[in-house]
């Protein structure tokens, strides 16, 4: 059996040997098993489109155990792509390599993926904030005069996008959206994707947590739309303290804001090679992903 690092040590790349060299993301390796894929998320941290140079120890493990607990919350009624949950036992061809892959893997369903990434805005933050500021609008849809930065939008709305290789994801129109999908399926995507924020933002804010944003993933499976990839983790979502919220303002948030605030501070030019992040915004960082995890589950990891 090959040795996990320590807990103190980030995991940033693995190797499986007998099994095909992993089709590699800023944070995930995945394997594909023939029959399934095998998810794997390391502690790999990205910013401004660049993954420094070391990681966040247990940051995979907060992602892959919390798309876990978001699946288990949903699946009454959304379908997803899992074939194991987490505490079922590794298949026999992958337990000599348990101990880097305990808590950080899941495999999953051989889906089809949209080419869009199904965005739900229920805040005004980021680039929907700059782009109201200019026109009052989201992503081309009008919203009410006189909101604030951070404000809560009178609903949420559905801001699709595409996805990049590389770079920034690029906000694209509903419309565009029906042509890269089809009527019928953006139709049930953004659906889904406003039934699973407005069900997670109300669990959420029981817990302590404003979910201002999030990005879900769609894929087909047998022909039926089913959620697939990460689901409402500190990566894809913008999650800000309930006891901090006040409007008017940024907020604070758990996510890697601490790695973004302390590259701002930098000479960089924000193109790798990325520089290497100090001990203590590292473990700031940590302690966030980690808390972010409590709050939401009601224990520890």
């Amino acid at each position: 059996m090959l040795d996990a690092p320590p807990a103190s040590v980030p995991l940033l790349k693995l190797s499986l040997p007998g099994l095909p060299p992993p089709r590699s993301g800023k944070v995930r390796e995945v394997f594909d098993l023939g029959d399934s894929l095998l998810f794997v998320a390391t502690d790999r941290i990205s910013a401004f489109d660049c993954v420094m140079p070391n990681g966040i120890p247990r940051k995979g493990e907060v992602l892959t155990q919390l798309s876990h607990f978001w699946f288990d919350f949903t699946e009454s009624w959304l379908p997803n792509h899992r074939l194991a949950r987490a505490q079922d036992p590794l298949p026999a061809r992958l337990q000599p390599f348990a101990a880097q892959l305990a808590g950080r893997s899941m495999i999953v369903k051989k889906a089809r993926p949209l080419p869009i990434e199904c965005v739900v805005r229920g805040y005004l933050a980021g680039s929907g904030w700059k782009e109201y500021r200019e026109r009052q609008t989201v992503c081309g849809l009008p919203l009410p005069a006189g909101l604030q930065e951070s404000s809560e939008l009178p609903e949420p709305i559905f801001t699709p996008a595409t996805k990049a290789e590389t770079g920034h994801d690029e906000n694209i129109s509903y419309a565009v959206a029906e042509q890269l999908v089809g009527p019928a399926v953006a139709a049930e995507a953004r659906q889904l994707s406003l039934r699973l924020y407005t069900t997670a933002r109300d669990y959420a804010r029981q817990r302590g947590i404003v979910i201002a944003d999030t990005k879900f993933e769609f894929g087909l499976f047998e022909g039926k739309l089913i959620l697939i990839d990460e689901v409402l983790t500190p990566d894809s979502s913008r999650f800000w303290p309930v006891d901090h919220y006040t409007p008017g303002r940024g907020q604070p948030s758990y996510d890697k804001q601490f790695v973004r605030d302390y590259l701002e501070t930098l000479a960089w030019d924000k193109t790798p090679p990325a520089p290497e992040l100090p001990p203590d915004v590292v473990a700031r960082t940590q302690a966030k992903y980690l808390e972010a995890y409590e709050r939401l589950t009601g224990r520890p990891l």
